[in-house]
């Protein structure tokens, strides 16, 4: 609302605009000029997300974090089973077993690219639990699934509606977290898409042995439907463009009951000229402009996809290393995946307490003003991390010393992997605050492009190379793409932000 509004717009307003009503005429240039541009109730305005109580944020956050946890289960648990699958269904292809598992990743490409920008238009909430709705009649299905074309297809269809909590979770905790509070926040969401994978397929092998890989299925889904409660008594909409427009509407409706001269009630947000064709076009449209036309999205993109397709790689192709080089069984080379499990958690709970501390400082330090800038420090022990961690994990296992070796290497991966995804994920939310959904869905599409695919030729690779060999060249390319980024963007982040029409200016941070 207006800086003259009341705290009680559909009271206040009206009367307000009564008192003026008899001043003017008919003409359009009047009426515009006594528009009602609704706006926040001042800076402590309840309905505004950032003024909720820390215990609904914390709600909104966890309801949030759980929904984007299922979906990473979901993407790896079959693997244990696959070759179950692969007897039962009579497959006999290596890439086709692999589709089995990747098929739900490459619905990660696609999903985000929709559905962020649909929650840009009718909401957050709304998308994001009709989308995990969609999630939980297609996995459901999965598990009822006759041969390899209905699996294939169930998968590819349960896996867009499991994008969603990707491409929106973190807009969510953009609209209701400030920057000073949102690294820890954003630290915890971004747990889930890294950690998901590396509990699944310790839970999917359990299963597999003791009942059948339909079960795989049935119990992600039981999960689901227990998110899905909290979510709909914990989770409310927290965009803001949306909520302005129902407080428009309440105002319109107010104003109709009152039967006084005819107004334009507007949000702050609306464009006067635009329509349903046209919000639409934008919004679907939206990531794509951001991929072509924002360097910050382009390079980050890039190096993301880089990271998420070695961390796939290395799921899969670990039961190779482990019983193929060091004879293990099944189940003991499924152990190593704690290793995993500790350098992912170990080093985002540490982020998580680190990031906010860190932005607080700098931005003391330099004048009081937030930059997204001020999220890049963390980045750097990681784009050390992963490539230390290749090169031990991969000549540890060429050479066959001890496994506790490349375990100390895939620790040193798995904790640069997510230094790095969550400095990325908050990055480009503190950057296009607004935007992020299509932001996040853009980073995301070559990131799940290449989850999908680096799975698909890892075991080729290593056979043909080595473990030594191959994972030099993964560690060289990790060296090229990351380490210069977070200089760069330190340098030259601001400068290329303040020319883009999507980014936040330092005053809106």
């Amino acid at each position: 609302m207006s800086s003259e509004s009341s705290p009680s717009p559909t009271v206040a307003l009206p009367e307000v605009d009564e008192k003026r009503a008899g001043k003017e005429n008919t003409r359009d240039d009047e009426r515009d000029a006594d528009d009602i541009v609704v706006d926040w109730d001042g800076p402590d305005d309840p309905l505004n997300p950032q003024n909720w109580t820390r215990r609904k944020k914390w709600a909104a956050t966890l309801v949030v974090s759980s929904f984007t946890l299922i979906s990473p289960i979901s993407s790896s648990m079959i693997a244990p089973g696959s070759t179950d699958v692969a007897r039962q269904f009579g497959i006999t292809s290596d890439v086709t077993i692999g589709l089995i598992t990747s098929i739900f990743v490459l619905a990660y490409a696609f999903g985000p690219l929709f559905l962020g920008p649909l929650s840009e238009i009718f909401g957050r909430n709304r998308v994001i639990q009709g989308a995990n709705l969609w999630y939980l009649v297609w996995n459901l299905a999965c598990g009822f699934a006759q041969n390899t074309g209905e699996l294939l297809a169930f998968r590819f269809l349960a896996g867009l509606g499991g994008s969603a909590p990707l491409a929106i979770g973190g807009g969510v905790l953009g609209d209701i977290w400030s920057a000073e509070e949102r690294g820890q926040a954003i630290a915890i969401y971004s747990l889930a898409p890294l950690l998901g994978p590396v509990v699944g397929p310790l839970c999917g092998a359990f299963i597999a042995e003791k009942s059948t890989w339909r079960w795989v299925f049935w119990s992600t889904s039981i999960f689901t439907v227990g998110v899905q409660i909290l979510g709909f008594f914990y989770l409310r909409e927290s965009y803001p463009p949306v909520l302005l427009e129902e407080k428009a509407n309440r105002i319109r409706r107010s104003l109709d009951a009152e039967k006084g001269p005819v107004r334009h009630v507007r949000s702050k947000f609306d464009d006067e000229d635009r329509s349903w064709q046209r919000i639409i076009l934008t919004s679907l449209t939206r990531p794509f402009a951001l991929f072509l036309r924002e360097p910050i999205v382009q390079l980050l993109g890039v190096y993301m996809a880089f990271v998420y397709g070695i961390f796939y790689l290395f799921l899969t192709s670990m039961p190779l290393m482990f019983q193929g080089t060091y004879g293990e069984s099944v189940g003991i080379s499924g152990l190593h995946y704690l290793a995993f499990g500790i350098g992912v958690s170990g080093a985002s709970q540490t982020n998580a307490r680190l990031m906010d501390y860190i932005y607080r400082r700098l931005k003391e330090k330099y004048g009081g003003e937030g930059h997204p800038e001020y999220r890049l420090p963390s980045m750097v022990p990681g784009t050390i991390a992963l490539p230390v961690g290749l090169l031990m994990t991969g000549w540890a296992v060429q050479a066959k010393v001890h496994w506790i070796v490349p375990d100390i290497g895939i620790v040193l991966i798995g904790a640069g992997i997510i230094l790095n995804f969550q400095s990325i994920q908050v990055y480009v939310v503190d950057a296009f605050t607004l935007y992020a959904a299509s932001a996040l869905a853009a980073v995301s599409f070559l990131r799940a492009l290449c989850g999908f695919a680096f799975p698909l030729f890892a075991e080729q690779m290593y056979t043909k190379l080595g473990y030594g060999k191959a994972d030099t060249i993964l560690a060289a390319v990790a060296v090229v793409i990351g380490c210069p980024a977070p200089w760069l963007f330190w340098k030259y982040g601001k400068r290329i932000r303040m020319r883009s029409k999507y980014a936040q200016r330092p005053t809106e941070l």
